[in-house]
């Protein structure tokens, strides 16, 4: 349908032909209604011409015209003829070649009473053509009334003395007519009510449409239709055709209310019914839960093909296969290996014993590695193909391998001990290599004088054994013998030549154990380099960044950890640490309700979480944008192992994780608050001093257990603490290095990476050491974050600038009102020399025996207001006084008081500087915080006038 105007006629001239009946003043003189031919037609027409009578006043007004309520805004569109006055002999000075146009309202039509006081004018109208003797000139004029408000209205002419013919009246008003646009419905709009510019008018989804928000059209003061808000979709099943939402047709459908057009029913799905919002699956075809409406279906995969094993060590071998044939057009395979053992004809499931790396379910490579096989027994394998639609049929797509008798080798000696030794007999035990089969092993020991070996003749004697310990008797005193183990296999030969070992009698007469002086040595000979590897190969495998060099950890209570953390990083498979460490959640327990913040991964909501059995609670639910890659999957996995070691009341505590569905998400426990520094930011002055070192005593507590457990968290900072709504602060964001590679806010390019210049200690910076040590100086930025209630640390000084003023010694000064027990614990945290720094130990102790003796907390620090509010302060950004109020309130961010400023009257930094803090108080500042940073700021400004007075002099 056209946008243009719609005219609604109230009044017209010409249709009214010669019945017009319209009141003239004088009645006998002036205006008279003629019949003329202009350009060939016949017209009605009101004329006057009385050009030479001198000076005149003839009205002409109109019958009374009803008005629609909305029709404030009157178009008067006038056709007539104004004879120049040079054509008339002697016309006198009077003579007009314009008229004059009025307009009257009423309630009700009044007749013929006329009274001109009661209009008034809207306009003089002038022609553009001047007709002159036998040549005559039409002109068109519109003109506008407005504010009408009453039922109806009069018009009225006035001719002051000219020679003027009224061809035509024509009287509307203009509206936007009904529409349909954007499938939404607009009713026929009157223009310019109340003379607004742009009328905004609601619209109306047609049928089978919807839209998030009502749609909206404006219409102008010309009855033009502009500016559309919003738009309507035709709802799931229907789609747009002609303005109109038409049902889909037969072997089509729309899933969701969007503006596209119907789609064709895809592969392996049934031809639709008219108005589907889906396709259903033909027989023996489906979809998983996760597959969108507008996917084919998919058949059931095929067995696996070609199941084989390979041995790799003692008791462990890998079973591998090729993927199905036909996976009936999906591309979410996984499959599961379970296990039975065969002995005698009879056969059961495996036990315990056996284990599968990285698992035995859902698994996504071809391959799994078995552990734990035990000799003299046949195994059967079953490998199962599974897709997203598995679930829906009862039928399995399997193949086994049966494996033939695993003929491994058998275990082999390690050591050998003297437990014993008299004059004529030695006792030995050894130590073997892990066992493989259920079967105890058998051994096989040799021995002879060792001054045999040196001749062509070697004597040994053999013992089979079926323990790992023996006494051998009859021995000569004071004679060394040669003894060797080893182990023998299921068939009966050894394994391997063994090493020989060399052990003495006591001499005659001697008797008793001497094996704490002999074996013991042989003991620290064998088991201490074997100690030291594992102890090596544990230390490897943990994130503890302490070394021996490391003063700061060399005390015992520190290398003494309740527990240790460990890096899912050195699993071979990240997603084993996800399941060992984190909770696996069911999607369907879980309910998202808005987003709250966007992470680096995607999106992070604010939802519930019901487990069966447990009462419903509020969570944190980050999730995994689509599209993502293998690595950022175990990238962003890889923090809930992290989060799922650590158990602390200040630690943000995971719920679990989803993993074994398409969109993987991160469950934690809600913080209502959020993030400690946008929280203080907007409670500026608001929270009590007590209450502040409470919450680091809280911070402190949690890093504390962190330190504990030989773990460094390298990104402390009051963003990453979150706030409940007991204002308890949790320390959270175990994704360091993933959050610095994106994140350009406070963070300085090394070789090894970014970090946060403003909150990282000195030598992490230079050398990249971080250690418990560097997690306190961040602490020290942290309480000074606090104590400021938001404010950035280091202000808007350059990265280069605060690694600058921290190499010579300049350290944060004091916020306003820090107790000064606090800003010399962060002094102590911001020590060069981390050794001396304090432990978080320390730390949390102190805070605690501030918050228990509240007195401590009122000796306040020195403040100085040129220092701690930085620059803005005290000058403008390039170190000349402020010009205006404006400007100063801005470099101290509180330009929200400008106007209680201009009220008062404060409009030059004059009076500023009058001002004492019972006058801001006056003019509405409330808040503590805000006046302390007004006040404060006004101090630093005298304080500068007075240095450059003295200068001056």
């Amino acid at each position: 349908m056209s946008l243009q105007t719609k005219e609604e006629v109230l009044l017209d001239m010409r249709a009214a032909g010669s019945e017009l009946g319209w009141l003239c003043s004088p009645q006998e003189e002036g205006w008279e209604l003629l019949q003329t031919v202009v350009n060939g037609s016949l017209f009605y027409t009101y004329s006057v011409c009385s050009v030479l009578k001198g000076e005149q006043d003839n009205w002409l007004r109109t019958t009374f015209i009803q008005r629609r309520p909305a029709a404030s805004r009157i178009f008067v569109e006038l056709q007539f003829i104004v004879r120049d006055c040079n054509s008339f002999d002697g016309a006198p000075l009077s003579c007009k070649e314009t008229f004059n146009m009025y307009a009257a309202e009423a309630d009700a039509d009044v007749g013929t009473s006329f009274r001109k006081g009661h209009f008034r004018k809207v306009a003089t109208v002038a022609p553009d053509e001047i007709s002159v003797r036998g040549d005559l000139k039409v002109n068109i004029e519109t003109k506008v009334v407005e504010a009408l408000s009453r039922k109806g209205f009069y018009l009225a002419f006035q001719d002051l003395g000219g020679c003027v013919a009224l061809l035509s009246v024509r009287v509307y008003y203009k509206s936007c007519p009904a529409i349909v646009l954007g499938l939404a419905a607009f009713p026929d709009t009157v223009a310019g009510v109340d003379s607004v510019a742009l009328r905004e008018v609601s619209g109306q989804c047609v049928s089978n449409a919807v839209s998030m928000e009502t749609p909206r059209m404006h219409c102008t003061l010309e009855g033009e239709w502009v500016v559309p808000v919003g738009q309507c979709q035709c709802q799931p099943g229907f789609e747009a055709v002609n303005q109109t939402c038409q049902a889909c047709q037969p072997g089509f459908f729309k899933a969701s209310v969007s503006s596209e057009l119907c789609d064709q029913c895809p592969a392996n799905t049934q031809r639709s019914l008219p108005g589907a919002q889906s396709c259903p699956c033909k027989e023996g075809f489906y979809r998983s839960p996760e597959d969108p409406q507008s996917a084919g279906c998919s058949g059931l995969p095929s067995a696996p093909r070609d199941v084989y094993a390979t041995s790799i060590t003692v008791g462990k071998l890998r079973l591998s296969w090729q993927p199905p044939l036909d996976t009936g057009g999906r591309d979410d395979m996984s499959y599961s290996v379970s296990c039975e053992r065969c002995e005698a004809a009879a056969c059961q499931p495996c036990g315990e014993e056996l284990r599968f790396e990285p698992h035995s379910s859902d698994l996504r490579e071809t391959r799994v590695t078995v552990v734990g096989l035990e000799l003299g027994l046949n195994y059967t394998f079953t490998v199962e193909a599974r897709s997203g639609v598995s679930q829906f049929s009862s039928s399995r797509a399997t193949a086994s391998l049966t494996t033939a008798v695993l003929h491994t080798d058998p275990p082999r000696v390690m050591l050998i001990r003297l437990e014993k030794q008299t004059a004529t007999s030695l006792t030995l035990s050894w130590a073997v290599s892990q066992r493989t089969s259920r079967h105890a092993p058998r051994y096989e020991l040799t021995y002879r004088k060792k001054d045999e070996g040196t001749t062509d003749i070697t004597t040994y004697t053999v013992l089979v054994l079926e323990k790992n310990m023996v006494q051998i008797s009859d021995l000569t005193p004071a004679t060394t013998y040669v003894f060797r183990v080893t182990a023998l296999s299921h068939e009966g030969t050894p394994n391997g030549e063994g090493k020989e070992h060399e052990f003495e009698t006591l001499p005659q007469g001697q008797c008793g154990d001497q094996s704490p002086a002999v074996a013991g040595g042989l003991w620290v000979l064998f088991v201490l380099p074997h100690c030291r590897t594992v102890y090596r190969s544990k230390r490897r495998g943990s994130r503890a960044r302490r070394g021996p060099e490391d003063t700061y950890f060399s005390s015992p209570e520190q290398l003494k950890p309740l527990k240790t953390y460990v890096d899912p990083h050195t699993y071979e498979d990240p997603n084993a640490a996800v399941l060992k460490f984190a909770t696996e959640i069911h999607p369907s327990h879980i309910t998202k309700q808005k987003v709250i913040g966007a992470g680096e991964f995607g999106e992070v909501y604010c939802g519930t979480l019901k487990v069966p059995g447990r009462k419903e609670t509020m969570v944190a639910i980050k999730t995994l944008k689509p599209g993502y890659t293998e690595k950022q999957r175990r990238e962003f996995l890889s923090e809930a192992s992290i989060m799922g070691q650590f158990s602390h009341p200040n630690i943000i505590r995971l719920e679990g994780v989803v993993t074994k569905f398409k969109h993987a998400m991160i469950v934690t426990e809600y913080m209502e608050n959020g993030a400690l520094d946008k929280y203080l930011r907007a409670h500026d002055g608001e929270v009590s001093c007590y209450q502040l070192v409470g919450m680091l005593h809280g911070i402190a507590a949690g890093m504390k257990y962190l330190s504990d457990m030989n773990y460094v968290h390298r990104d402390l900072a009051a963003r990453n603490i979150l706030v409940n709504g007991s204002l308890e602060c949790k320390v959270s964001d175990f994704g360091l290095s993933r959050v610095l590679e994106d994140d350009p806010e406070g963070t300085y390019t090394t070789s090894g990476g970014k970090i946060p210049i403003r909150w990282t200690a000195p030598e992490a910076i230079a050398y990249r050491k971080f250690t418990s040590a560097s997690d306190v100086w961040s602490f020290g930025i942290v309480m000074w974050e606090v104590m400021a209630f938001g404010e950035r640390p280091y202000w808007d000084m350059s990265n280069h600038e605060v690694m600058k003023a921290i190499n010579e010694e300049f350290r944060l000064p004091a916020p306003m009102d820090c107790p000064s027990a606090v800003y010399q614990l962060m002094l102590q945290c911001w020590l060069q020399d981390r050794s001396k720094r304090p432990r978080f130990t320390d730390i949390v102790s102190l805070l605690d025996k501030l918050l228990r003796n509240p007195e401590s907390l009122k000796t306040i620090a020195d403040f100085d207001p040129r220092v701690s509010i930085r620059l803005p302060s005290t000058s403008g950004s390039d170190g000349s006084p402020f010009r205006s109020v404006a400007e100063w309130l801005e470099s101290i961010k509180m330009s929200q008081y400008l106007e209680n400023f201009s009220h008062a009257g404060i409009v030059t930094m004059e009076q500023v500087l009058q001002m004492k803090t019972e006058d801001v108080r006056n003019i509405g500042v409330r808040l503590p915080g805000h006046l302390k940073r007004i006040v404060y700021s006004i101090l630093g400004l005298k304080d500068q006038i007075s240095t450059l007075s003295v200068f001056a002099v």
